[in-house]
């Protein structure tokens, strides 16, 4: 029976991360295990593909982009994207993870939720260098199974913030556009995450209406407004236990802006699937 979700749970390189990455001689599924999944139109997670040399095409929201040696491609959840040609003997490293990942990093990474209509990125000789030098580890950490995660993160989040530097140095990055709302949206939940603003509040903010606000959302991320920020104060509380060990479900809870543990409890469940004490117990290998 085929599958589509959660794609990276099911084939990750790690015992704790949802994380996978590919490269010409490592990673690959076989045709039987490819089999049993459907790849979803919309990406469910954050990919990225750099190539070595040759060249690749890739549809990205309707646009097109041409990735040749030494430079990278990107997409975020929820973009439509369309590997169209691989150039016979190119070669590449890929690297795939969902957002539960990326939220255990400790800082932010403007590129991924900011231009948003820019998808490839050029490296300057000496960040090519480095770059490569990270996807060597990373391929390296993620040829074993229970990898401690600290040391992936740790090279995660130098791959990443590489990226970054180099997106906002590339001349082709975009000027902000009508999508502007959308990375303020974004932002605004960032900034305001524990204060728990209602989407009117934030909807009064923004200079939208709320069902303005909610079309722009939906269109953009999937969800709801109220579902959006709902599922980032989780993946916040999931960050917070794993950074802070002993960590009471009250603590916590009241840290998130909730004043009903309870239902910051059921919450979590409702939308992770665990309850709090089972999601530690798995953080924690026992």
């Amino acid at each position: 029976m085929q599958t589509i979700a959660p794609f990276l749970q099911y084939i990750r390189q790690n015992n704790k991360l949802p994380i996978r990455i590919v490269s010409p001689d490592f990673g690959h599924l076989t045709a039987e295990e490819a089999a049993n999944f459907i790849v979803p139109h919309r990406s469910p997670y954050y990919f990225f593909m750099f190539m070595l040399n040759g060249r690749s095409c890739h549809q990205i929201d309707l646009k097109q982009y041409e990735v040749t040696g030494n430079e990278l491609v990107f997409v975020t959840p929820h973009q439509v994207h369309k590997q169209e040609v691989i150039g016979k003997g190119g070669k590449f490293v890929k690297l795939g993870f969902d957002e539960s990942c990326l939220f255990l990093l400790l800082k932010q990474y403007p590129f991924l939720i900011d231009p948003l209509n820019y998808q490839k990125v050029s490296f300057a000789l000496a960040a090519v260098l480095r770059v490569k030098a990270i996807f060597a580890i990373l391929l390296d950490l993620l040829r074993h199974w229970d990898t401690a995660p600290e040391l992936i993160l740790a090279h995660l989040n130098s791959l990443l913030t590489e990226i970054n530097t180099a997106y906002f140095l590339t001349p082709t990055a975009p000027a902000r556009n009508k999508l502007a709302r959308y990375i303020d949206f974004k932002t605004l939940v960032e900034k305001q995450l524990t204060e728990q603003p209602s989407v009117r509040q934030i909807a009064e903010e923004l200079g939208i209406n709320p069902n303005g606000l909610y079309k722009l959302v939906k269109q953009h991320s999937g969800l709801s407004p109220k579902e959006y920020i709902t599922k980032r104060l989780i993946l916040e509380a999931g960050r917070r236990l794993y950074h802070t060990k002993d960590l009471s479900i009250k603590e916590l809870a009241f840290e998130l802006g909730f004043n009903d543990p309870e239902y910051f409890s059921r919450l979590f469940k409702k939308v992770t699937g665990q309850t709090i004490p089972q999601f530690s117990q798995d953080l924690s290998g026992n």
